[in-house]
């Protein structure tokens, strides 16, 4: 029974509109096939659906709740990417899939949430693509991790080179997380099999040595040092040079044309990924593996040859062994310095 309200409130017309229509509650449980086809028809390619109370999620458990009080189910997305688009070596053809697939799955997981609210359920969709939490920095910037949370629902594995394979797209997918105060009938469940192939290409086209061949091994600040040289940290240090130069030919001096250009393309459209590279070269999944299993040498000279040999600068810091990897590896492509910032960088990936 509601409580009673005060005369006033209750004749407002907007209360009195509510209480003629009446109480519409949510479902008790979600049918885990409408929220999936839901899921489909907003745009998703695949998705699932996991209990926070998974062992999976305890470190989930904490920062979903705080973001939406009473969650009970995530739900894991799946946008795929185009693969050819990844794989070239024209960055502004692969940022630009990069972006517009964001822009896809955002779209899908707030199309979820808008049709789930007007079920009655509550529900919220964090950002599906760079963190957002700024305020936080440098700590955990993320809502909610959506590797770990599609992993736990079974739309995918980790590879060696700190991807979700989807078992059919491969690691050409971004991911989304809902958060939902429901149950959900039926959970996605871990694969039993990992997706990844371990055939160490990964390895092999990282410019700066990040993935290290044992699979267990990796690198993370030399991959957020290049790969993210355009996003906050690079930025800082570009905006920092700019404030050290006694005058423009000094700036010019220590920044190239190139790179003046490219920072302005990433403030004004959307930052640049440097190297995807991992991603491009992977060929696990069952609708990408063909062409490898096929003829593995050719795979390797239309893909996977063309990045290697790509004349581009790579972000490392002085004496790391990124540095040194990068000269042994790729002594065509030059290396340039930056600052460590090591007190600034976010504490796990």
């Amino acid at each position: 029974m509601p409580k009673e309200l005060p005369r006033k409130l209750a004749e407002h017309p907007s209360v009195r509109a509510v209480r003629e229509r009446g109480e519409r509650p949510g479902p008790a449980v979600l049918d885990a096939g409408w929220l999936r086809e839901l899921c489909l028809r907003a745009g998703a390619d695949d998705a699932a659906a996991v209990p926070l109370d998974h062992p999976d999620l305890a470190g989930e458990r904490e920062h979903a709740l705080a973001a939406m009080p009473g969650t009970r189910t995530l739900v894991s997305l799946v946008v795929r990417m185009n693969r050819e688009d990844v794989r070239s070596p024209a960055r502004s053809v692969a940022n630009q899939e990069f972006h517009h697939a964001g822009e896809l799955i955002n779209a899908a997981a707030r199309q979820v949430v808008r049709e789930l609210e007007d079920a009655g359920v509550r529900a919220l969709n964090p950002s599906a693509t760079f963190p957002m939490e700024m305020g936080r920095y440098p700590g955990r910037i993320w809502v909610v991790a959506h590797k770990t949370v599609a992993v736990a629902a079974g739309m995918g594995a980790m590879g060696i080179h700190r991807n979700v394979i989807h078992p059919r797209f491969g690691n050409f997918i971004l991911l989304a997380t809902l958060l939902l105060d429901a149950e959900v009938s039926a959970h996605g469940t871990a694969l039993d099999y990992n997706p990844c192939l371990e055939c160490k290409l990964c390895v092999a086209a990282c410019p700066v040595g990040a993935i290290k061949k044992d699979g267990e091994d990796f690198d993370w600040l030399a991959c957020s040092t290049h790969n993210y040289r355009e996003f906050m940290g690079g930025f800082t240090e570009w905006v920092e040079t700019v404030a050290d130069s006694r005058d423009g030919a000094d700036f010019r001096s220590r920044v190239t044309d190139s790179e003046n250009a490219s920072m302005w393309q990433s403030l004004s459209f959307k930052p640049n990924y440097k190297a995807a590279y991992c991603m491009a070269v992977c060929p696990a999944g069952e609708d990408v593996i063909g062409p490898y299993l096929d003829d593995r040498k050719a795979f390797l000279d239309t893909v996977l040859k063309p990045l290697q040999d790509k004349v581009e600068p790579l972000y490392v810091h002085a004496g790391s062994a990124a540095e040194e990897h990068a000269a042994r590896r790729f002594p065509h492509k030059p290396t340039k310095q930056v600052t460590a910032n090591l007190g600034r960088r976010p504490g796990s990936a």
